[in-house]
């Protein structure tokens, strides 16, 4: 293997990308572009039967919209392809000849119901069936059977899988592994299974496949999910029956549900409301994009979710967040979702869009209405109104349509609160001020207000809610003055003409 950061993020194509695979992916992002390395996508597909349609491309779109496009894909093959799996059958066929030729590993020819009558005596004991060193000489295999019965079984197209011998009582049965955020990880052999590594429809298994990819790939650095740990000792050991270098590898904490009482799942997010995928899945699921949360909002968030820089820091951009990620800096424990936390980043990048980014998202929004703006300058105005107001990309509209549309109703419980008997006449002494004079600078419109509130004896107070009320149909939004000054004399005079017309 040589020196390079080659990395990579191997998911199933059997569903949606959840957050916890973003996050995964994330890291190995972060990681392959903080040691100037390679991020490989690899499509693990052995299991063809929960193989889900459009899955693939689904994952390959969510990694674009985030911006954490991998080097190496389906896609954009380099010179380590095939990268699915289910294109790489003749690669595993070679290794695992060469795997039971050696003694590491062996055929069993069990059938499902003969496995399943053992897994019923047990359990009448009170024991669990695990297929080993223990019970594997008592079995249907080659290690049984002996050369010539078990060359005259694969001649005849009996059913089998190929097992690996995990343990003998020749070894020790604790087994020593290293990993990069957890340390050293001690497993007892003797509790574990011989796993199955290849099936008679020869397609591999997770594991055997996945530890042959990573070799003939060149990864350097595995970072994967915690729920992997049980199965470190057996890639490792793989390793070495291959006599190959393995890379280094590290298991990334849980993220858990809100309350923090297990993992999170999908069902967390459909039962509180918050999306679990970065883009919508099959037209149902909305994702982070359609719910209105940025990319980069969407990473920051993941990425503290198990990972900080040892500062008080929170917001940070993904070119600030390759520059700080170090795996030595990720918790050993799990990291509790909150989405109001997560809605919180997004404000938080919102505030950090430069002035034209966010003009142009408004702008984007206004002409998806229906409804064109031809001078930038009331644009650029109308973008520092709401700015600090939104939270999420959704609520775009909500607060932009004030200045593109005349209220359709007006909030009653606002009326009750500032709607008086003299309200009508300053609202009108207001229109006829406007129309003489034109001007809705602020000096100028504070000086009205002023004048007419104080002509019927009253403070500037009595006047500005039921002004915003007929501008913009509740007591909420920017200042007042300023979406005035932006509306303009003729249209604020149309608006208290309409709404006294409803209201009276």
């Amino acid at each position: 293997m040589n020196n390079s950061v080659r990395v990579r993020f191997a998911p199933s194509p059997t569903g949606p990308l959840h957050i916890g695979g973003v996050r995964t992916a994330l890291y190995n992002y972060l990681y392959a572009r903080k040691h100037n390395g390679k991020f490989v996508l690899r499509i693990e597909d052995t299991d063809q039967k929960r193989s889900v349609d459009r899955a693939e491309d689904y994952i390959q779109s969510c990694l674009a919209w985030l911006g954490i496009e991998p080097d190496e894909s389906p896609a954009h093959p380099g010179s380590f392809g095939p990268y699915r799996q289910s294109e790489r059958r003749d690669v595993y066929q070679k290794y695992i000849l060469e795997l039971v030729e050696s003694g590491l590993a062996y055929y069993a020819f069990d059938s499902s119901e003969s496995l399943e009558q053992h897994r019923n005596n047990h359990e009448k004991k009170g024991k669990t069936f695990i297929y080993n060193w223990h019970n594997r000489m008592k079995l249907n295999n080659s290690l049984v059977l002996g050369e010539e019965k078990t060359k005259e079984k694969l001649d005849g197209g009996h059913p089998y899988v190929v097992r690996f011998l995990m343990w003998d009582e020749k070894e020790s049965s604790v087994y020593h592994c290293h990993d990069s955020i957890r340390g050293n990880v001690a497993i007892d052999c003797k509790l574990l299974d011989d796993k199955i590594l290849y099936k008679s429809d020869g397609m591999p298994t997770y594991h055997f496949a996945n530890v042959v990819d990573d070799h003939l790939m060149n990864i350097s650095h595995v970072i994967r999910g915690e729920e992997w740990l049980p199965s470190l000792a057996l890639h490792l050991k793989l390793y070495n029956a291959f006599g190959w270098t393995p890379p280094e590898f590290a298991h990334l904490p849980l993220i858990l549900k809100p309350n923090g009482k297990g993992k999170l799942s999908k069902r967390d997010g459909d039962r509180l409301g918050f999306p679990v995928f970065p883009i919508q899945w099959k037209g149902e699921i909305m994702g982070y994009k359609e719910k209105g949360y940025l990319p980069v909002a969407v990473l920051n968030f993941l990425a503290l979710l198990g990972w900080n820089d040892g500062s008080e820091n929170e917001i940070f951009s993904l070119e600030e967040l390759v520059s700080l990620f170090d795996l030595e800096r990720v918790h050993l424990a799990g990291a509790r979702f909150d989405p109001e936390k997560n809605k919180w980043f997004n404000q938080q990048h919102i505030q950090r869009l430069s002035l034209s980014d966010f003009s142009g998202l408004c702008k984007a929004v206004i002409e998806n209405h229906g409804f064109v703006v031809n001078d930038e300058n009331k644009l650029t105005s109308i973008a520092l109104m709401i700015q600090p107001r939104v939270v999420l990309t959704t609520e775009l509209w909500q607060e932009l349509n004030i200045f593109f549309e005349r209220p359709k109703s007006y909030d009653e419980k606002a009326l009750k609160k500032v709607w008086k008997e003299k309200t009508p006449s300053l609202l009108q002494a207001v229109a006829k001020t406007l129309s003489r004079d034109g001007d809705t600078t602020l000096e100028k419109l504070k000086n009205i207000l002023k004048e007419v509130a104080e002509g019927a004896g009253l403070g500037l107070g009595a006047l500005m809610g039921p002004l915003r009320v007929v501008i913009v149909g509740s007591l909420s939004g920017p200042d007042l003055f300023s979406i005035i000054n932006t509306l303009g004399a003729k249209e604020v005079i149309n608006r208290i003409d309409s709404a006294l017309e409803v209201l009276d």
